[in-house]
């Protein structure tokens, strides 16, 4: 009769790698989910015709990008603090209601066009570009829908640290090139199609949320059980 130990040995060694990829498939999707998001959610938002100005304004486009760099990080790592903290202080079913009701308004918003006050494109760098653009963008972003967003994702996920790199990565790659190439980028893009997809996919994560609860309730994490070990019986007659 052939020993079944090995087999179970080998589940038991398989079983903490099959955890560790269910983990690993869930922090990729709170990453990507959340650079895709407030990508197209900030195509067209206040801070990107900010983004405009100052490069028009300045015209030395590294300072400006380190500096939306930073302030997005700050801004979108207190955001991302916040969403966790929530997830702490809300039961599962209070949760589920707040993010899917959440998402659901950030669909009705995010078809609201943004424009950009006279205040914030007059002032002045009175501490250099670099300077200007952090304190800028960081006080543009402060209760902007991307920054709402990071909030909502971060308690969806609850995963601060990929969700806030995810939503960084997604500021970036909207705004980035906007300061290289102006307003030549933004021109060829439908912003109307752009909001669009963007109130679909927010409403979407907001009915999904409403439907399964939030995906960051332990998500993947469920106990593996070790198998039983079997002992193989010497005495006992071979199977022909």
């Amino acid at each position: 009769m052939p020993c079944l130990c090995s087999t179970h040995q080998n589940k038991a060694k398989n079983a903490p790698n099959l955890v560790w990829r269910g983990r690993y498939d869930g922090l990729m999707e709170a990453f990507l989910v959340s650079t895709g998001i407030v990508a197209l959610a900030e195509m067209g938002d206040k801070t990107q015709l900010l983004s405009l100005v100052l490069a028009a304004r300045f015209r030395k486009p590294w300072p400006i990008v380190w500096g939306i760099l930073v302030a997005t990080l700050i801004n979108h790592g207190l955001a991302g603090a916040l969403g966790s903290w929530v997830t702490t202080q809300l039961g599962p079913d209070a949760l589920r209601w707040v993010l899917g009701g959440s998402f659901l308004a950030m669909a009705v918003w995010i078809l609201v066009p943004d424009k950009l006050d006279d205040e914030e494109q007059e002032k002045s760098p009175r501490f250099g570009i670099f300077a200007t653009t952090v304190v800028a963008f960081f006080i543009a972003e402060m209760g902007d829908k991307t920054q709402v967003a990071t909030v909502m994702l971060a308690a969806q996920f609850n995963s601060w640290f990929w969700v806030v790199a995810g939503t960084t990565l997604g500021m970036m790659l909207a705004n980035a090139p906007v300061v290289w190439l102006g307003d030549a980028i933004t021109r060829r893009v439908s912003l109307k199609w752009v909001h669009r997809i963007s109130a679909v996919v927010f409403a979407v994560l907001g009915g999904l949320a409403l439907w399964g609860g939030p995906a960051s309730i332990e998500k993947n994490e469920a106990p593996v059980e070790a198998p039983q070990k079997v002992i193989a019986n010497d005495n006992a007659p071979a199977k022909l």
